[in-house]
């Protein structure tokens, strides 16, 4: 498979590797977005409950301008996440990580920009 195609499936998530988590969510609750903080390796969302062993580098990784993993949580603020969003937050951190992962190898292979 190509990088390119790999990078499509991985960003559609169709690709199977998002669901090889990385990620942890360890603590029973009420699921409720009230902060987004990030400190060393942990997402917490409320008081008690956060995302465990999500790598900084993938924490602090922009597309678009925005910053992905805290967009994704701000943006749902005052909500309840429900099982399919958590699994979707930790799928979307996968694919985040492959991303990095592939970007770095076609950065190897082309060494000059533009490609002429």
């Amino acid at each position: 498979m190509t990088k390119g195609k790999e990078l499509v499936e991985l960003h559609l998530l169709k690709s199977s590797k998002a669901d090889d988590f990385i990620t942890t969510y360890p603590e029973a609750g009420d699921n409720k977005v009230e902060k987004v903080t990030y400190i060393e390796g942990k997402v917490h969302i409320n008081n008690k409950q956060y995302f465990g062993e999500l790598p900084e580098e993938v924490w602090e990784l922009k597309v678009g301008g925005y910053q992905v993993c805290e967009k994704w949580l701000k943006d749902r603020k005052g909500r309840v996440l429900s099982s399919e969003d958590i699994t979707h937050y930790q799928r979307v951190v996968v694919a985040l990580q492959e991303t990095i992962r592939l970007m770095g190898e076609i950065d190897q292979v082309i060494v000059k920009w533009p490609i002429e």
